[in-house]
């Protein structure tokens, strides 16, 4: 078999961070790569056993990406082998199809020889996933807020953030679907206000690093967190126990079903092993956020 072409390696994402609904996210040092090597037809080859039940032709989700991607400029792309390792955990709120399309439009980029902006990319990956929060995140890394409606992309991009973090990774995937679904139509106009003010002190906090601040501003969400927490065992409690333990803030990891938790930058490994002792249902996963999105990583 011939040697790849390139690689190229994306982050895995924790979206919303409580009150920035659909709009703010975070790159996580928990990476998908893969190898690009020529071929007379398209393949897909994931190593583990989670991944094995996807799409491995033309109708896998990184293939397609790639040929969007050329459609869009009136071209076609010659076929490739794509090997994909990965250490993020699939359907579990984490992004993993984002990181499935920013590896793609990463992809197409080299393969077609084109140079996006990082808002031509955000604005291709959106349309794609539907929503801007993860793929942002996983095409530029560190933490992404974004403003995306059909006529207007907007992104702000903040530095790898001075936390380290805790996933805590239930045994069963949730599709994101499925958790939308248990979102109400309406907000009442108090309600709606309160979430506004809390996902704008979100990111003000984030900006200026003050994150005891954003700790708290994470856990005042109005928008999904009370209408999804019954689907985490022992959430409450878990919440009690992370701030007995001097976390920042504790949240669900996009539509979950993971949590995420801020924590001091160095205290992530022992505040893990703690809550999954307590926890043993959740598999804890310490880890530092990212401050690379997707890149090449090397080439032949």
């Amino acid at each position: 078999m011939e040697a790849p072409m390139f690689s190229v390696a994306v982050p895995a994402t924790t979206a919303n961070l409580g009150p920035g609904y659909d709009s703010v996210g975070m790159a996580l040092a928990l990476y998908m790569t893969v190898a690009v090597t020529a071929s007379h037809a398209w393949a897909v080859h994931y190593d583990g056993e989670e991944y094995a039940g996807l799409a491995t032709g033309t109708d896998n989700l990184i293939v397609q990406t790639i040929q969007d991607v050329a459609a869009r400029h009136g071209k076609e792309v010659e076929p490739h082998v794509l090997q994909v390792q990965s250490t993020i955990p699939l359907g579990k709120g984490l992004g993993s199809s984002a990181t499935a399309i920013a590896a793609g439009i990463v992809i197409a980029e080299r393969l077609l020889g084109i140079s996006f902006t990082s808002i031509e990319k955000a604005r291709i990956g959106s349309e794609l996933e539907g929503h801007s929060d993860n793929v942002t995140a996983a095409l530029l890394g560190g933490v992404t807020v974004t403003y995306y409606t059909e006529d207007t992309m907007e992104v702000i991009q903040l530095p790898k953030p001075p936390i380290g973090a805790v996933l805590l990774v239930p045994p069963q995937a949730l599709k994101t679907e499925e958790s939308r679904g248990l979102l109400p139509l309406e907000l009442s106009h108090s309600e709606a206000a309160a979430g506004s003010a809390a996902s704008n002190m979100l990111v003000t906090a984030i900006a200026t690093g003050d994150w005891e601040l954003a700790g708290r501003m994470m856990e005042k969400d109005v928008f999904h967190e009370p209408h999804r927490k019954r689907l985490f065992p022992s959430f409450d409690e878990i919440r009690t126990v992370c701030h007995s333990l001097g976390a920042y803030g504790m949240t669900i990891s996009g539509a979950g079903p993971s949590l995420f938790v801020a924590v001091k930058d160095g205290e992530e490994t022992v505040i893990a092993q703690k809550l999954k002792e307590q926890f043993p249902y959740y598999q804890a996963i310490a880890l530092q956020p990212a401050e690379e999105g997707a890149r090449v990583v090397d080439r032949v």
